[in-house]
Formats: C-alpha cells, sequence, structure tokens
C-alpha cells in the first residue's frame, strides 16, 4: 500500500462512521431497556442534531476523500466542522449525559427515596 493511499482509505471509514450516525439518527426506536434501572430519566438525542453530526462527518470524509487535487476541499472543511458543531450544541443535552453522568447503575424501581434499599424487609428465607 502507497502512502498516498492512506487519505482515500480514512476518507472511506470516516464516510461508514457518518452513514452509521445518519442510519442511527433516522432509526426508529433505537436501543432501549425494557425495563428502566435509572431514576433519571434518559435523555433523548436530537434528531435534528446528530443529522448535522452525520453530515458534518460526511463533509470531512469529501475533503479526505478529495485529497489535495479537489478545489472544494477547504469549503467542504469550514462546513463540516460548522455542522459538527451545530449538532453537537443541539445535542448538548444528550453529551452532557453521556459524558458526565457516569456511576454506579441505579436498579431501583425509581421510588425517588434515598436508600430504598435500607428501608425494605428482607425476603423470608423458605426452608423445605
Amino acid at each position: 500500500m502507497k502512502l498516498e493511499q492512506f487519505p482515500i482509505l480514512l476518507g472511506i471509514a470516516v464516510a461508514l462512521m457518518g452513514l452509521t450516525i445518519l442510519l442511527d439518527a433516522w432509526q426508529a426506536g433505537g436501543v432501549a431497556p425494557l425495563r428502566e434501572r435509572r431514576r433519571r430519566t434518559r435523555a433523548v438525542p436530537h434528531k435534528a442534531g446528530q443529522t448535522l453530526v452525520a453530515l458534518g462527518t460526511l463533509c470531512m470524509a469529501a475533503s479526505l476523500l478529495g485529497r489535495d487535487t479537489w478545489r472544494y476541499g477547504t469549503v467542504s472543511v469550514l462546513a463540516g466542522s460548522s455542522l459538527l458543531v451545530i449538532g453537537a450544541i443541539m445535542n448538548r443535552a444528550y453529551l452532557k449525559e453521556v459524558l458526565l453522568f457516569r456511576g454506579a447503575a441505579r436498579r431501583g424501581e425509581g421510588t425517588g427515596e434515598k436508600n430504598s434499599r435500607l428501608n425494605q424487609t428482607p425476603p423470608k428465607t423458605r426452608i423445605r
């Protein structure tokens, strides 16, 4: 493999990522648990924001695929950067939850009480 082919392979990989983000943005439903285990409701990603992120990623892929010979490479990078920033701003609540809310999983039923496990009576053991 020649070194000149690396931007083409990288552009194809970035284009596939952009298409995956676009598919995820317009997929109905998504991946959700059958029973909610969190106390806090999950943030829903903004479909238009996700679409803008996908289009920005595709613009970056187009600039990589065009290499140095394509005359609109700079325009594609500027448009892709602005689309990525606008899409990230539209999805700021979702990104905040994904990036900042890391911790132990809340497995309660969402009663809203602190230490709800301490307030429950232990189950009786049955001896046969």
